[in-house]
């Protein structure tokens, strides 16, 4: 029998070591692998995090949707150089290897990563549309449009939205950036 002293022990060996430290660095994996990536570098102790969206995939004569990794073949690793064995990372299966600048592992520019981890909803998939919903009266914040208002005609997973925009008596589809919009009362 374990006692539970070990068995905390364990618990405390399975969180991730993110440190005050630790950066965020991008991997190359093997195609379709990240999931087997990201579960053997979580043995390992390191934090990893892979972006998702849900895609469609036809298929004899059968539609399904699943997650699937938004950069497929990359995924982001939390790394604290100066105290972690970061190159055993190069050696785990499914990653290829991290992202190098010279001899030193490449970081992400700060805050990419933990954007995405922000946007990434309760389904573990990013979620681009910051509570925009289609029919909305929306600002466009930025670009030639800017401070057009208009009513949300369509927004993808993507990010990408359709405004229909109030000009001359009509309404002017215009595509953009749904972080260039902001819903309004």
């Amino acid at each position: 029998m374990i006692s539970p002293k070990k068995t905390t022990v364990k618990a405390a060996l399975q969180l991730p070591a993110v440190g005050a430290a630790a950066r965020w660095y991008a991997a190359s994996v093997f195609p379709g692998k990240e999931d087997v990536a990201e579960r053997h570098l979580r043995m390992q102790g390191f934090h990893s995090f892979v972006p998702r969206r849900e895609k469609t995939i036809r298929h004899a004569r059968r539609i399904e949707t699943r997650p699937a990794a938004y950069f497929p073949g990359y995924m982001f690793i939390a790394l604290d150089v100066a105290q972690q064995r970061w190159r055993s990372v190069n050696g785990t299966f499914g990653v290829r290897s991290l992202i190098m600048q010279g001899e030193r592992p490449l970081p992400v520019p700060s805050g990419l990563v933990e954007r995405f981890i922000a946007l990434t909803g309760k389904d573990g998939l990013l979620d681009f549309s910051g509570g925009l919903t289609a029919g909305a009266s929306v600002r466009i914040l930025s670009g030639p449009f800017a401070a057009m208002i208009g009513r949300l005609d369509r927004l993808d997973p993507a990010g990408r939205a359709r405004v229909l925009g109030a000009i001359m008596n009509g309404e002017i589809p215009v595509d953009l950036d749904s972080g260039e919009l902001v819903a309004i009362a």
